[in-house]
């Protein structure tokens, strides 16, 4: 694949890069990074062995494709100094809130965008990609594109008005899942395990149960249903999250997201 350019080197970009140099899909030699802290750019850089570039025009001189990875607000002026230079480039956008319409007010008609919305599970290879149903890349380059991620996680599509709602869950969801693990191994350790142990008996467990809906693609109340036997242990802590408003926690965290 040809050379692969990413303008910010935050922690989402840096687990972009490492996987896809993990995966053998892209030479780190084929990856450059801009970043303005100079030192620190070049700090990351070397722990991944890829280039550090000395400007976003660099950057964009020497790759066709570049993953636009810095922080939202900075989208508008660094774009802007190097408007006419991505013309011919491939932009892949990481950027929450920049769907392929913002884009093209800002680029014009003639940009080949795909907006792509990520989550911090890609550091380990089990992250989502939400791919905008928008876009305009040329098929053959989209696909490209979709096998790229795929190395990370899942890939999925989304129409343009679902994005906001999928970012929603994907992006901010790893947080509130973070806290349910928090909040497990607290009572864990009010029982007497260890705070260690108690974070690793929660977090297997999530994961497995995960795994296990995905794999089998069974509802999530059966799979419930097939822990909780008639008068047991199980039935009793459902009860008392529903007392408790667990679902309805749930839902309320992605309306006042979205509202």
């Amino acid at each position: 694949m040809d050379n692969i350019g990413f303008t910010g080197f935050g922690n989402m970009a840096q687990a972009l890069a490492s996987g896809f140099i993990n995966s053998g899909k892209i030479k780190k030699e084929g990856i450059y990074a801009y970043a303005p802290h100079t030192e620190k750019l070049k700090k990351n850089c070397e722990m991944l062995g890829i280039n550090p570039a000395a400007s976003l025009d660099e950057l964009v001189k020497i790759c066709p494709i570049i993953i636009i990875a810095c922080k939202p607000y900075q989208i508008e002026e660094a774009l802007g100094s190097v408007r006419g230079l991505v013309d011919d480039r491939i932009l892949i956008s990481v950027a929450a809130g920049w769907d392929h319409d913002r884009y093209r007010k800002l680029l014009g008609d003639g940009i080949r965008l795909q907006y792509v919305m990520p989550n911090t599970p890609a550091m380990v290879g089990e992250g989502v990609f939400l791919f905008e149903e928008t876009n305009s890349l040329p098929d053959n380059i989209r696909k490209d594109m979709v096998d790229l991620f795929s190395c990370l996680g899942m890939v999925t599509e989304l129409p343009s008005h679902l994005m906001n709602a999928g970012m929603a869950l994907t992006g901010c969801g790893p947080a509130f899942v973070d806290m349910m693990i928090e909040a497990y191994a607290d009572a864990a350790v009010k029982y007497g395990i260890g705070r260690e142990m108690a974070y690793k008996l929660v977090s297997q467990t999530v994961l497995g149960s995960a795994k296990l809906q995905l794999s089998n693609g069974m509802h999530p109340g059966e799979l419930k249903d097939a822990v909780c036997s008639p008068g047991g242990t199980t039935i009793r802590g459902v009860a008392e999250l529903e007392k408790q408003g667990f679902r309805a926690a749930c839902i309320s965290s992605i309306d006042a997201i979205l509202s």
